[in-house]
């Protein structure tokens, strides 16, 4: 029986040593690392997320305004805020009436104010989903009951919630102007965004931090609507300590449906990231 050539050695080595199965996982392991250096699925903690970055950035330009969390869960996000920039007057907005008990514990905590409603393009009620199973209360909690059909395959329960608009909001409690809006709704970030078109009409938001993900399949939000509501601000993908300047929209590079904060800045505000 003849020997093996060592090329055919070799050859037969490579397919042991990189098998398809191998190969799969390095190729993924590749494309998760290509994806995080673009800003997206960088999740697990405010440091890798970036957001720790830009508060810490922006403190300066939030020491003595206002900064409006929206979808603020249990509030760790504005105790962070409060944290960085002591001196900020923050409003931390949460519907799910199970959250929001443990949100305005925090609240007192950290010396911010909590409001117990969703934030939308209308004023109203509106039913929020949250898992069937279980007390309620996660960070999962949504207006599109197919985000947990489609996105996390669960059974979802309702409850009735009020709805109200950002520009309702600011006007009822005499915010003239936010230097930091910060939205995560698990999809009706769009939505937020039309309820303060007063207050985007008028240039008064100087930063708006919005999360886009799997979330806008269900809600079929783009992130070319979100382009279209800001057109006056630049966009950015936070990194977990930089910004990355999107520049002009392109679909391939713009159009990514998983983890990611983007970052808006007005356009004039002098302020670059």
């Amino acid at each position: 029986m003849p020997r093996p050539s060592p090329g055919a050695a070799l050859v037969d080595l490579y397919f042991r040593v990189l098998s398809r199965r191998r190969l799969g996982r390095l190729n993924r392991i590749v494309l998760l690392a290509a994806l995080r250096s673009l800003g997206i699925l960088n999740w697990h903690n405010p440091r890798e997320s970036g957001e720790e970055w830009l508060l810490s950035r922006l403190a300066a330009l939030l020491a003595d305004r206002v900064i409006v969390d929206v979808g603020a869960n249990q509030g760790s996000w504005s105790a962070l805020a409060r944290r960085l920039v002591p001196t900020a007057t923050i409003h931390a907005v949460e519907p799910n009436p199970v959250t929001f008990a443990r949100l305005a514990t925090q609240a007192v905590v950290s010396g911010f104010t909590a409001h117990n409603t969703a934030l939308g393009d209308h004023i109203g009620n509106a039913l929020l989903f949250d898992y069937a199973s279980g007390p309620g209360g996660t960070g999962h909690a949504t207006l599109h009951a197919g985000v947990f059909t489609t996105v996390h395959h669960s059974q979802a329960a309702p409850v009735s919630v009020p709805l109200t608009t950002l520009d309702e909001l600011a006007q009822g409690n005499g915010l003239d102007s936010i230097a930091l809006l910060k939205i995560d709704t698990e999809g009706s970030e769009s939505a937020v965004l039309r309820g303060g078109a007063r207050l985007l009409a008028a240039g008064v938001i100087d930063v708006i931090q919005f999360e886009f993900n799997e979330m806008n399949v269900v809600s079929r939000v783009f992130m070319r609507d979100f382009v279209e509501l800001l057109p006056g601000y630049e966009f950015y993908r936070l990194l977990p300590g930089s910004a990355l300047p999107l520049g002009e929209y392109t679909p391939w590079l713009w159009e990514i449906f998983a983890f990611q904060n983007v970052v808006c800045v007005r356009k004039g505000s002098g302020l670059t990231l």
